[in-house]
């Protein structure tokens, strides 16, 4: 990472997952980076707080989210939120917008994916530098996953490719790329490794004691969507993280 000059750096949703870590790991680096959230009186889809938080800043990192999944509420905070970042970045002289989406978000019938098309439009559209980061389903969310997919105490699970990634290897990758040149342009993160969905579920949920049964089944949806092996897994190049779910087991443990 760049230590030659040091850069302002805002993190809207800096206080969260994946953002608490893209704030530390470029503080560690030297650059001044502010953790921008309703918390600290930044609040994306009203306005409110945006231009003083980005005087001065070269770079805005955009790691927000909706509160709700609801496909009407998450396109109207997608595309409320980013229209006004573009705007309060447009005055503040921002070079660079940084995104984090979702490798494969056109292919998976679901309204957050398509709700973060209608982002990464937006910021296409811009005309300023930016770079958007696709990364695949976090480890971190293998709980989740298996909650929204149980039935009866069954977990239902599809028979896809799954290649998650650790959160710490997100924030490294998208750290990394608000640095350097805007790529105008997107590239796609994922873990170290290939799973099958239904047995990386069944292998978390045994490593944590949890009795469910995971079922192996085709017909299983995903948040809601049907699922067809090579939705959840880069199509091409991707660059790839350092930490295995072996490793990452053992930290969280």
């Amino acid at each position: 990472m760049n230590r030659e000059h040091t850069m302002k750096i805002v993190v809207i949703g800096g206080t969260g997952l994946v953002g608490s870590q893209v704030v530390n790991n470029l503080r560690e680096h030297g650059h001044e980076a502010v953790a921008a959230s309703p918390q600290t009186g930044v609040n994306t889809l009203t306005g409110e707080g945006l231009p003083e938080v980005l005087e001065g800043a070269q770079v805005l990192i955009d790691l927000s989210n909706s509160p709700s999944f609801a496909e009407e509420d998450v396109t109207n905070f997608f595309r409320t939120s980013t229209t006004n970042l573009l705007e309060a970045e447009a005055k503040a002289g921002v070079q660079h917008h940084v995104i984090l989406s979702i490798v494969g978000a056109e292919g998976v019938d679901a309204g957050y994916m398509r709700a973060k098309i209608v982002q990464e439009d937006l910021v296409k559209a811009s005309g300023s530098g930016w770079s958007i980061v696709r990364s695949t389903q976090f480890l971190e969310f293998l709980g989740s996953i298996a909650d929204t997919a149980e039935a009866d105490g069954v977990v239902h699970i599809a028979p896809v490719r799954f290649q998650p990634i650790a959160s710490a290897d997100v924030a490294r990758f998208v750290a990394r790329t608000a640095v350097g040149t805007p790529l105008n342009g997107t590239i796609d993160i994922a873990g170290p490794e290939v799973f099958g969905f239904d047995e990386i579920v069944r292998t978390y949920l045994a490593s944590k004691d949890d009795p469910r049964e995971v079922r192996t089944d085709p017909s299983a949806t995903y948040f809601g969507a049907p699922l067809e092996d090579g939705e959840l897994v880069p199509h091409g190049e991707a660059l790839l993280g350092e930490i295995s779910y072996e490793q990452w087991r053992k930290a969280q443990a």
